[in-house]
């Protein structure tokens, strides 16, 4: 009887809520049929592939660990993970300070701050296939290249840029920097309006000169944003592929051969689907390390999210 009972009430309880929300519930269908198609079903797939041979024409066929073996001897995939790596490393510290900088900048109160401010973001609402345009003639490796041009000026040869194994991976990340830094501006300038005044007050009747008001309050608050902008620059520095694309092709040497533009070599090139599968689930496994990481020594505190 009084489980009868407990069985109703909790019947009872779901259909109240039920009919409270069903709004809700509706509109989050579209939603999730979307995020089961689009990501749940992909990602799915990508794995089943990783096991067989599909070349798009006929069944796939099983072969076990065959391309997952076959990336331990693939020196171009271990040079294009590297690469990626380094291209991180050139990449998400610069972007996080300067996104810092200038949205320090902005928050000063500095005159014309609403125009520096669209100045800043411009880059950001700009084509990317215009930016990498402009960014390949600014960084052409002759002599009439203009930045080769300006560093005449001070008796610097004429340097290869996007011609240069050394050099080409430098300039990619530059040009992602000069991209993505207003992105960071705008989220580090959110976090900076949201910091009580009061604790700035509080720091200059104690004598704190304004670079450790910055280090010492400032840059502690904008804990929760360092995080985030860790986060999605780090994501985005492994997702590299479209300046690659449209710079260098991967090259010279493969220096610029990113994780992301292999995967695409692979899997729309070579029509390897099974092997791009592989790689993406390197790619998927290597972030996730690195967020936790940084979920770990960034995000620890619990009071910020």
């Amino acid at each position: 009887m009084t489980s009868t009972t407990s069985k109703q009430s909790l019947s009872a309880r779901i259909k109240r809520e039920l009919n409270k929300n069903l709004l809700v519930y509706v509109v989050l269908i579209p939603v999730i049929i979307h995020f089961i198609i689009f990501q749940v079903y992909p990602f799915v797939l990508s794995f089943y592939l990783t096991f067989h041979d599909w070349k798009i024409i006929g069944d796939p066929e099983f072969v076990g660990l065959k391309h997952w073996k076959s990336l331990l001897d693939d020196e171009i995939a271990w040079k294009a993970i590297w690469n990626t790596v380094k291209f991180s490393i050139y990449y998400i510290v610069p972007t996080m300070a300067l996104g810092l900088i200038l949205a320090v900048i902005i928050n000063s109160g500095v005159k014309f701050s609403g125009f520096f401010k669209g100045l800043f973001f411009l880059p950001v609402v700009t084509s990317f296939v215009i930016i990498a345009g402009i960014w390949g003639w600014l960084f052409r490796g002759t002599e009439d290249g203009f930045i080769n041009y300006l560093i005449g000026f001070v008796g610097i040869n004429p340097q290869l840029f996007l011609s240069s194994s050394s050099q080409a991976l430098l300039v990619l990340a530059g040009l992602s920097i000069f991209k993505v830094a207003g992105t960071t501006m705008i989220y580090y300038y959110a976090g900076l309006q949201s910091i009580d005044r009061q604790l700035y007050e509080a720091a200059r009747i104690d004598g704190a000169s304004p670079w450790k008001i910055f280090w010492k309050v400032t840059f502690p608050m904008l804990k929760p944003i360092h995080f985030y902008v860790a986060i999605t620059t780090t994501i985005g520095s492994f997702q590299i592929f479209d300046s690659a694309f449209l710079l260098t092709n991967g090259g010279p040497n493969y220096s610029t051969t990113t994780i992301v533009y292999y995967l695409y070599h692979q899997g729309f090139t070579s029509l390897n689907l099974s092997y791009a599968a592989v790689l993406s689930y390197v790619l998927f496994f290597i972030i996730l390390i690195i967020s936790l990481i940084q979920r770990k020594y960034i995000g620890k505190d619990p009071n910020y999210y």
